[in-house]
């Protein structure tokens, strides 16, 4: 199966300016194909990911990807779903983004060889440019009422929108323009809300040049969840790749708990997995979803791609330790993953401490009749081994490194002690 059918197949094509004209020129020669990214967070989170995975399949069938990240564009704000005017950042919290986002890029592309990706920032051409060349080259190119016809100016009218964010399209048409000219790109890549600003490209590369131009521009479909619920957010928020911003443990719960009505889908977009060995996982799905192979694979193939194999297993391994209930098992960096969200409360190392006045102290039970009885009970837990001696004094058998200890009260409730 070709490329294009494979996108197709996964489900992953949206939008095409010219499909049997891109499908033509695939077929004949490589070219440069690109997709951006406005830094305007330090990291980036899976909300990003399909077009760029999108643009990496392109790469693995012997396309050069060119990966943008946009300091200038960044600095000004992509009008797209947005009812109020962003925030300007400075240039130099921008160019921090920049060069957070370009490690997190290197883990999806292979930057080696022929068709090695290229990182591009498009400051390099648009931060310099004075007022009068944007307005001579590239303005003049680009009418007024063919701008107020995008979805995403159109949409900000009534609301209200600023010449900065209004010229927005402009200057990411003049991107494809630099790239079509000094790199060969004649394909952009981009999320379903970047259409408007795809074919202002196409626009501009039309008029710019005297010789026929093929450039193409390429959309893929909004990720969605089967319950309606927005996709990449949990609880505590955003799924962000920054492993310190959220853990590869939490990285990969969040893929291993996908309903079974998402994981095929998610297999399909984000996975460079065969047709074969994803229809076998959707079989599996059908007819032995207690299994949960495909959820297992999904996490697996993501966390491996984004944080590494020994992230994965430190992922695997915390896991499997909160299943079992061997905490014991785990090292003191693993608790501070696989415990970041449960309550916490410090307790002095050098204290000596019965349990009973620790389960009251931290809260884990509001009196001590209450310890006692849950304790007594056998509701008491101390790093996954059940403890019902009223009478236990808290040594150093009961903490993990010297650092910390995880109680657990009853079947679901966890806490973290920390010894300070």
């Amino acid at each position: 199966m070709d490329l294009l059918k494979d996108l197709e197949w996964r489900g992953i094509t949206y939008q095409q300016t010219d499909a049997e004209g891109l499908k033509d020129v695939l077929n004949k020669e490589s070219i440069s194909i690109y997709c951006g990214i406005d830094p305007t967070a330090d990291s980036m989170h899976i909300g990003h990911l399909l077009p760029f995975l999108t643009l990496r399949r392109f790469q693995n069938q012997g396309h050069r990807p060119l990966v943008l990240v946009g300091g200038a564009t960044g600095l000004i704000g992509d009008p797209s779903g947005k009812n109020e005017e962003r925030k300007l950042q400075t240039i130099e919290a921008i160019q921090g983004n920049v060069a957070s986002i370009k490690v997190q890029l290197e883990s999806i592309f292979d930057f080696e060889g022929e068709n090695g990706a290229v990182m591009v920032n498009n400051y390099d051409w648009i931060g310099a440019m004075d007022v009068v060349t944007f307005l001579r080259d590239f303005g003049k190119h680009v009418g007024v009422n063919y701008m107020l016809a995008k979805d995403t100016i159109a949409s900000r009218l009534e609301s209200g929108i600023s010449y900065t964010e209004f010229t927005y399209t402009i200057l990411q048409a003049l991107d494809f323009n630099h790239l079509y000219d000094h790199y060969n790109c004649k394909l952009q890549i981009g999320g379903s809300d970047q259409w408007g600003n795809i074919t202002t490209g196409l626009e501009l590369i039309r008029r710019t040049h005297e010789e026929e131009t093929k450039a193409f521009g390429f959309t893929i479909p909004l990720v969605t969840k089967a319950d309606g619920s927005k996709f990449g957010k949990t609880e505590s928020g955003a799924v962000w790749l920054d492993p310190k911003k959220t853990s590869p443990y939490e990285f990969y719960q969040f893929w291993i708990n996908a309903a079974d009505a998402d994981v095929v889908k998610y297999l399909k977009y984000f996975t460079f997995l065969s047709h074969e060995e994803i229809e076998e996982l959707a079989q599996s799905v059908e007819t032995e979803p207690h299994l949960r192979k495909a959820q297992k694979t999904l996490a697996e193939e993501m966390t491996t791609l984004i944080h590494g194999e020994e992230a994965l297993d430190q992922a695997i391994r915390i896991t499997q330790a909160l299943f079992s209930g061997d905490i014991k098992s785990l090292s003191a960096s693993e608790i501070l993953e696989g415990f970041k969200d449960v309550p916490s409360f410090e307790q002095s190392k050098d204290e000596e401490i019965g349990l009973i006045d620790l389960l009251v102290n931290a809260k884990i039970s509001p009196s001590k009749r209450q310890a006692r009885e849950d304790a007594g009970n056998g509701a008491i837990y101390i790093n996954g081994e059940r403890v019902t001696d009223l009478q236990h004094i808290m040594g150093e058998g009961d903490k993990i490194e010297g650092q910390f200890t995880i109680i657990r009260r009853g079947k679901k409730k966890y806490f973290r002690i920390q010894y300070v």
